[in-house]
């Protein structure tokens, strides 16, 4: 998010969101890179192919990326026909250990279902929606090159350290340093 946007508000994470939204209003969490991730990332991959059949997922976010710190969430990006389709994915996701929470029928038709144990984030997109290739796009560029690796952990670390609301007033916050590393990777 632009800074000269403000955060998401109340009622639009209420609107998205399947079940509760309690306000988070505390630090961000967060862990040094530990090497057992790519693991539970192999092992959620698993699951939801037992679920699915053969679909793509993408171990992405910060916890894809050796060496830098990272709220303790695996986020996993599937990749579906269309993503709008519940129906053809998240009942076998909900018998595989998953809660669908969050709906964003106006941003690519984003879906995001969550498991506790590992904790997990499972981002749903359908084949094509530019969001894939630019979570993909940043991710690499972060594996490839230290110094906007190094720099986007300088950046978490001090977000993390405010009071958020939501979390994902956190994540918006961090737009401006995502951006300027997508700009160097050619978006």
């Amino acid at each position: 998010m632009a800074p000269d946007h403000p955060p998401t508000s109340d009622a639009d994470l209420r609107e998205r969101t399947v079940g509760e939204a309690p306000p988070h209003e505390a630090p961000i969490a967060l862990a040094e890179y530990d090497p057992r991730w790519p693991g539970r990332f192999a092992g959620e991959a698993e699951r939801i192919r037992r679920a699915l059949g053969p679909v793509r997922v993408e171990h992405v976010g910060s916890t894809s990326v050796p060496g830098l710190c990272a709220k303790p969430v695996l986020d996993v990006l599937l990749v579906v026909a269309d993503s709008a389709a519940e129906r053809d994915y998240v009942p076998a996701l909900e018998a595989a250990g998953y809660a669908l929470r969050i709906r964003e029928p106006d941003w690519f038709e984003h879906r995001m279902l969550t498991r506790a144990d590992p904790a997990v984030n499972l981002h749903v997109f359908s084949a094509g929606a530019a969001e894939i290739d630019r979570m993909l796009r940043f991710r690499d560029r972060l594996r490839a090159h230290d110094a906007d690796r190094d720099a986007y952990a300088r950046a978490k670390r001090d977000l993390a350290r405010r009071t958020w609301r939501h979390v994902q007033h956190y994540a918006e916050a961090k737009t401006a340093v995502v951006e300027e590393i997508l700009d160097r990777a050619g978006e």
